[in-house]
């Protein structure tokens, strides 16, 4: 994808912001073999916080909101926004078939082994991108969708910029760290929240982000699990849970730290939180934890000090006078006399 000068700009500044940090917090330059050198964007407790009221979009808490850090998976919450929206415009159905291609079944990292030329439908795959938060997945659902995951990257920043997402810049439909001569994925907490209120909007985001666990294929068997321990139905070893969270997604890479956008429902209230840039997943929940519980109450609170209105009273139907009525209905035929009542 070609880069302007404008994105270059915003690497710069997400380069010098997150060395400054990375010194700070005496970490070491990213280096790995085959991928790009980017800085470490990671602090304690995290980069950057966020927590909003999701009825009516007020800001609840932030905290270094604006601060650029590195999204990893919790990306593929863009990659849902626009999934939904084709589904809901009749562009795309749940029920079409996808043919996973030979760049989704060559993917890494966190994936449900697609074979090239297996097929699965639309509803499946979103399954896998959202519990288990697999990029073969991505990948595939890309590919079907605009013909490759360059042209959906494309679509991915069209839409962050119509959201406002000002300090957001996509280069991949995974999240993954870049390769040797690839751009990371750039965006900041606050630009998250605009992206994951976005995303409650639609019916079946919560069906998707509130699976812990469900089976994908049974030959050869594979079940998939979530990796956000906050949910209220997770099971898993290392149990976060948080009562009426049911969604949305988390996020790793080494150089990014630990990440969520998490959202939790509670007698009608709905907070959201993201997080950016925590050392470690335990760290970054106790926060999401944290911020959650202070969110619903600081809405709870709020509610209580300004009530909604009452609704207006009724207004009685007016009766229409009889000098107005209409033409007066036609005199019923006579009835009809039989033989028998002659």
């Amino acid at each position: 994808m070609k880069t302007s000068w404008i994105t270059w700009m915003g690497i710069f500044w997400l380069a010098a912001s997150c060395s400054a940090q990375a010194a700070t917090a005496k970490k070491p330059v990213v280096r790995s073999t085959g991928r790009a050198e980017i800085a470490v964007c990671v602090r304690d407790p995290y980069l950057g916080a966020i927590a909003v009221d999701a009825a009516t979009d007020r800001v609840l808490f932030e905290d270094q909101a604006d601060t650029r850090g590195y999204p990893a998976s919790t990306l593929k919450l863009m990659d849902l926004l626009i999934i939904l929206e084709k589904i809901e415009s009749g562009g795309l159905k749940l029920t079409d078939r996808i043919t996973a291609t030979a760049a989704a079944a060559k993917m890494g990292g966190t994936q449900v082994f697609l074979k090239e030329n297996e097929i699965f439908t639309v509803d499946e795959l979103l399954y896998a991108l959202m519990v288990q938060s697999a990029n073969d997945a991505a990948v595939a659902l890309a590919t079907h969708i605009a013909g490759s995951p360059e042209a959906f990257v494309g679509l991915m920043n069209q839409r962050a910029q119509a959201l406002g997402m000002t300090a957001t810049v996509f280069h991949s439909v995974h999240g993954l760290p870049p390769g040797a001569g690839e751009e990371p994925d750039v965006s900041t907490p606050g630009d998250f929240a605009r992206l994951a209120l976005a995303v409650l909007r639609h019916k079946d985001t919560l069906r998707y982000t509130a699976t812990a666990e469900r089976v994908f294929r049974v030959q050869p068997a594979l079940t998939i699990r979530t990796h956000n321990h906050l949910l209220e139905n997770y099971r898993g070893q290392d149990r976060h849970n948080f009562p009426g969270c049911d969604g949305l997604k988390t996020g790793y890479i080494k150089a990014g730290g630990y990440g969520i956008a998490a959202t939790a429902q509670r007698g009608g209230d709905r907070v959201l939180v993201v997080i950016f840039g925590s050392p470690s997943y335990a760290v970054r929940d106790a926060k999401a934890r944290e911020l959650l519980s202070q969110g619903l109450a600081a809405i709870a609170a709020y509610r209580a000090q300004h009530p909604a209105p009452p609704p207006p009273p009724m207004v009685p139907v007016a009766l229409v006078p009889s000098s107005q009525a209409g033409p007066p209905a036609s005199p019923a035929p006579p009835a009809k006399k039989h033989w028998w009542s002659w």
